[in-house]
């Protein structure tokens, strides 16, 4: 158990989010980019799982079979792919993904950044975010344009760097000065 390192892993995670959210113009959602991290059910299992290299959640799952605060999490914040998942008629009533709205596609596209930035440390590079996504993909559940839009950024960060993925969500996809 580990307080005070999870405490700042969150911190710093979530003031990346906030720099990077910044950067392509989506302030309020900079701002309020993982508050639910400090509710009791996923701050207090943060800390018993606490490792630093991974997200507390992994360890939670491995020890439990299930992690509450990812459930909780999850619900919460529409950043995240799992808040867009529901039955679908048009799939036979399967469970699919929900075509996410663009802002919410930006943020977890910021989330993914930050994360592979707080958990790689010095090892980070622009390629992480994309090979993290890469290695997972198969088992995502994603809207095909959902899908096809993180990809092209994920892509993008990888061939072209911080700066042309930033400005290119900031100009041509969310229309901002």
């Amino acid at each position: 158990m580990d307080f005070w390192g999870h405490l700042r892993t969150i911190n710093h995670h979530k003031l990346l989010v906030m720099r990077h959210c910044f950067r392509v113009g989506l302030y309020r959602q900079g701002l309020t980019h993982d508050l639910s991290k400090y509710a009791p059910v996923e701050f207090f299992n943060g800390v018993r799982y606490f490792q630093g290299t991974r997200s507390p959640n992994d360890a939670e799952r491995q020890a439990k079979g299930y992690s509450a605060a990812w459930l909780h999490h999850k619900g919460r914040n529409k950043h995240h792919m799992e808040y867009w998942i529901d039955y679908n008629s048009q799939c036979g009533g399967k469970m699919a993904g929900i075509e996410m709205p663009v802002r919410y596609v930006a943020e977890m596209f910021c989330d993914r950044v930050a994360a592979s930035k707080t958990y790689l440390k010095d090892a980070y590079t622009d390629v992480s975010p994309w090979e993290y996504y890469d290695a997972n993909k198969s088992h995502y559940l994603l809207h095909p344009n959902t899908r096809t839009l993180l990809e092209q950024l994920l892509q993008l960060l990888r061939d072209q760097g911080e700066q042309a993925a930033f400005t290119y969500i900031r100009r041509q996809l969310l229309g901002k000065k």
